[in-house]
């Protein structure tokens, strides 16, 4: 059997980022996703986020890719989030999404950051937030 342990900080946002996720919302939300990624034995080791986005600490196994859980958990959850009325409008997810690894040694650094979103997104909006990952992590956009 292999051992693997890869960690993975995984962000996307709300289509759009409309701010479709206010505090009531976004937790019930993230408690699905939390249920849903355990019956697929996807572990998420923290999830948080803000209004418009949510980032998760996950740690893949040796069969899974980031692509299949990102869809996994995104999917699954929008359509939850619209059979159970939750918003007003049709929600959904946008397409993108960052996914960057964590060394062990900054986990709990990373832990504290997803934590900590509530507080960190009065000072900066996710767009920022967004464009600063870009930059540090030397993502190209294209077009």
């Amino acid at each position: 059997m292999p051992f693997v342990k890869i960690w993975i900080h995984l962000i996307w946002s709300t289509k759009n980022r409309d701010p479709l996720l206010p505090k009531e919302i976004r937790e019930k939300v993230f408690e699905h996703i939390k249920e849903n990624a355990k019956d697929k034995s996807i572990y998420i080791d923290t999830i948080g986020g803000h209004i418009d986005h949510v980032h998760t600490l996950i740690s893949l196994k040796g069969d899974q890719s980031i692509s299949k859980v990102a869809m996994l958990l995104k999917g699954e959850s929008s359509h939850w989030v619209n059979k159970n009325n939750l918003t007003r409008m049709k929600f959904e997810w946008q397409d993108e999404y960052i996914a960057v690894s964590v060394s062990e040694s900054i986990v709990d650094k990373v832990r504290a950051y997803i934590n900590n979103q509530e507080e960190h997104h009065r000072k900066k909006s996710f767009k920022e937030e967004c464009d600063e990952f870009m930059k540090k992590y030397g993502f190209e956009v294209l077009g």
